[in-house]
């Protein structure tokens, strides 16, 4: 849904329309990541921090300003007061809650501070989300389960963290697309924190509690830890599961001819909010009709998807690339010029 749209902004807007060349602006830009859980998240900050540095090539300084730490939502609207305090011209932030930000989010908009949110979504007026619906995420990978099964089977899912913006989301999405299968029977549903290790021993529970399953939706790097045990169970034909983006589970996907599909939730968001926030800071206005989402401030982004049919892509665009480094995408300048009048 949301890619036709951007395809279509896009190729309106004529890309090389954005002028950075003519600005010799200096911008400083606030990172706050307030989890470190996952090496996605270490990914999502050096794609970020290389996307600042490619605009020096447009004559932009941007300096960024990095805090990254696993703090709870206060812990985290401390780093927020510290980039107000330091005086940065904006702040980009995965925050840990949708709605536990609403007031500093506006002291920093006192302050005249761009506040654009990544990854989850939230609810202050006074930011601005980029990057992917968590719920259509979350929907586009239930329907290639649902479809693989054939519109029957007793499955099960392993969420993320209870009540982060994003987990809450992807929730919600699973359970609208799998109510409308009324052959798929959901038997379980258990968190496993985003953690590869508890994911394992999850599905292993699982396994033992339901040892006739058919399906499991599961998100995110929990994936590799399940499948790693329903591979150990020796279940792994008689079962189709979600997947990870990750190149070293895309390897053993390949290798083991898994049926898996996966919704590419890439860590390059952030690298992507860091460019829309520098052509805002530039002076760009927002066409009119860009917003949407649960908050009415969401601009969203194309959300790529991983199966056997392009696994094979896939993998080649990993070659060289460390284990755990996860497929990918940003929006460039150029195309992000195309949410701007």
């Amino acid at each position: 849904m949301q890619s036709k749209w951007f395809i279509a902004a896009v190729t309106a807007t004529a890309l090389g329309t954005v002028a950075t060349g003519a600005c010799a602006d200096t911008f400083k830009i606030g990172l706050s990541n307030g989890w470190v859980g996952s090496e996605w998240r270490t990914q999502m900050i050096e794609e970020a921090q290389a996307a600042a540095a490619a605009w020096a090539d447009e004559g932009t300084t941007v300096e960024v300003v990095v805090q990254s730490a696993n703090v709870d939502a206060q812990g985290q609207i401390g780093q927020v007061r510290n980039f107000i305090n330091q005086g940065v011209d904006a702040i980009i932030i995965n925050a840990n809650s949708p709605t536990a930000f609403s007031p500093i989010f506006a002291q920093a908009a006192a302050r005249g501070i761009l506040v654009i949110a990544t990854d989850a979504e939230v609810s202050s007026q006074d930011a601005i989300y980029v990057g992917i619906d968590h719920k259509e995420w979350a929907m586009q990978s239930a329907k290639w389960l649902a479809e693989t099964l054939e519109g029957k089977g007793n499955i099960v899912a392993i969420n993320g963290v209870a009540g982060h913006p994003a987990n809450e989301m992807r929730v919600a999405g699973y359970r609208e697309v799998f109510a409308e299968y009324p052959d798929i029977h959901v038997l379980n549903e258990a968190n496993a924190n985003w953690d590869q290790a508890q994911g394992q021993q999850v599905m292993q529970n699982l396994l033992a509690t339901y040892p006739d399953l058919q399906g499991v939706w599961v998100q995110d790097g929990m994936a590799a830890g399940a499948w790693r045990a329903i591979m150990a169970a020796e279940k792994k034909d008689d079962i189709a599961a979600t997947g990870e983006i990750r190149k070293d589970f895309m390897t053993v996907w390949s290798e083991e001819n898994l049926t898996s599909g996966a919704s590419v939730n890439p860590p390059g968001v952030m690298a992507s909010a860091l460019n829309v926030a520098v052509l805002k800071l530039q002076g760009r206005e927002f066409k009119d009709d860009i917003f949407t989402g649960t908050y009415g401030n969401a601009i969203y982004l194309p959300i790529p998807f991983v199966s056997n049919e392009n696994l094979a892509e896939k993998l080649s665009e990993a070659e060289g690339k460390p284990g755990y480094w996860s497929v990918t995408a940003a929006i460039s300048p150029e195309e992000a010029a195309a949410f701007f009048k």
